[in-house]
């Protein structure tokens, strides 16, 4: 499996921006579709977006689609969201996941294999 961590979360007003980063380990990492999971407090962990192993497709939440980017640099072993035009109802913990299950899009959590320790985000109105 692959060790996961993101970085980049933070407290941002409505209609700012942020960029998470998610750092993978492991030499197989380019092999893994990536996907983006949050969970706000109540509720339960949703599907925000998910990128191809060979990062030529993606594939996104209608409640993020045309705001939020992701986008990964299998040298930097990174994958990264990269989210714009933030409401308070992005509030929630944000995960980066790993998957290794044939199947597109990964939009299920059980898909993924592997999952980060998570990020705050907040987002102030």
């Amino acid at each position: 499996q692959v060790q996961l961590v993101e970085s980049g979360g933070g407290l941002v007003q409505a209609g700012g921006s942020l960029r998470l980063s998610c750092a993978g380990s492991g030499r197989t990492f380019s092999t893994y579709t990536l996907g983006w999971f949050r969970q706000a407090p109540g509720k339960e962990r949703e599907f925000v977006s998910t990128i191809h192993w060979s990062g030529s497709t993606t594939s996104y939440a209608n409640s993020v689609r045309g705001r939020f980017t992701i986008s990964r640099d299998n040298a930097k072993n990174t994958v990264y969201l990269q989210m714009n035009s933030l409401t308070p109802e992005d509030t929630a913990v944000y995960y980066c996941a790993a998957s290794s299950v044939p199947v597109w899009p990964a939009n299920l959590n059980w898909q993924y294999n592997s999952w980060g320790q998570g990020t705050q985000v907040t987002v102030s109105s």
